[in-house]
């Protein structure tokens, strides 16, 4: 395999003018410019990236920071983000914030060790102060995934969680159901607060819901879902729809519901949020809310590149679901 000193002495030129060719660092004579380059594809020699990381203090890599890597909707993100990044003909750096706030910091500070172009970020633990002192302590353009933050914080792609709630309810109180339970987590991340503040605020809207809403809390996940359905049909189901904050919780509703000879939907709607994609091949089919994380990653993986090449940054962006209508809503006869 040949190296830049075979490179160097081929061309008759030092190491230091080889590097400044590969690296664009330095004036080089046209000439000697063309020399070196010809000499290097007669070798195919391949700099090493690390070489050149060094020398012009970037990695040529884009840093991905995920909070969690469990389950699909991370997956279509990690696979994105891969796909997008090839094309820029960049590195994709990845770090796992493992849902911790601690953890979130610390993995984007190793990625702008590592001198990544561009950070995009997708954080369920952090507050909005805290990324926004994140992006003012770095020297590092930061992308916002899933999040609607200030300006401050950096460019921000988001999807609007409220809306999307809105929709499933608003689905089945046009079904006639007027007794609705909401089946999510706590309050305690951007998520599980905007869905569930939106189940809440949405059913505000409707006089015949009033008195007729009920939370059961149930992290995400599947078993979780099950789990936590169990316990409401011992403390005695008194619902007509289920708002599940999850498909992968929904999922889990639907099979303990199931078991217990509970049918779905004929005695008991359930809708959820996300379109996992597994959700059309379960029986019955979900009903559920559109996130389209793949579009979203897409764009901004594209504004990643942009500033990368130190373009302006664009105005942040929010986007909005589409409900997707299968059997497992129905309306009350």
């Amino acid at each position: 395999m040949a190296t830049i000193s075979d490179v160097s002495r081929i061309a008759g030129v030092s190491k230091a003018t080889v590097s400044r060719v590969i690296n664009g660092t330095g004036p080089v004579k046209q000439s000697t410019r063309n020399l070196v380059e010809s000499v290097m594809k007669d070798l195919k020699y391949k700099p090493s990236s690390v070489a050149q990381a060094l020398a012009t203090r970037s990695g040529n890599s884009i840093g991905l920071v995920l909070s969690d890597f469990t389950g699909s909707y991370f997956g279509i993100l990690l696979k994105q983000a891969s796909v997008s990044s090839e094309k820029m003909g960049k590195q994709l750096l990845i770090a796992d914030g493992h849902n911790l706030a601690e953890q979130e910091l610390a993995a984007v500070h190793s990625l702008v060790e590592k001198r990544c172009d561009v950070i995009v970020l997708y954080s369920r633990m952090l507050t909005s102060e805290q990324v926004i002192a994140l992006n003012r302590s770095i020297d590092i353009p930061l992308i916002n995934v899933g999040r609607q933050l200030p300006p401050e914080a950096g460019y921000s792609i988001a999807f609007d969680q409220q809306h999307a709630i809105s929709m499933a309810v608003e689905h089945l109180v046009e079904q006639g159901h007027q007794r609705l339970l909401y089946l999510g987590p706590e309050a305690t991340t951007p998520t599980s607060t905007s869905r569930k503040d939106g189940f809440y605020r949405t059913a505000e809207k409707y006089p015949e819901l009033i008195g007729n809403i009920a939370h059961q809390p149930c992290a995400f996940g599947f078993i979780e879902g099950y789990e936590a359905t169990q316990e409401l049909i011992a403390k005695g189901l008194d619902c007509s729809a289920i708002v599940a904050g999850a498909d992968d919780i929904a999922i889990g509703c639907i099979k303990a519901l199931t078991e217990h000879g509970i049918a779905v939907p004929q005695q008991i709607s359930v809708i959820g949020i996300d379109n996992d994609p597994c959700s059309p091949f379960i029986t019955p089919s979900l009903t559920t809310v559109d996130i389209p994380i793949q579009s979203m990653m897409e764009r901004a993986m594209e504004v990643a590149q942009s500033l990368a090449e130190s373009q302006t940054s664009p105005a942040s962006e929010v986007i909005q679901g589409q409900l997707i209508i299968r059997h497992s809503t129905q309306s009350i006869a």
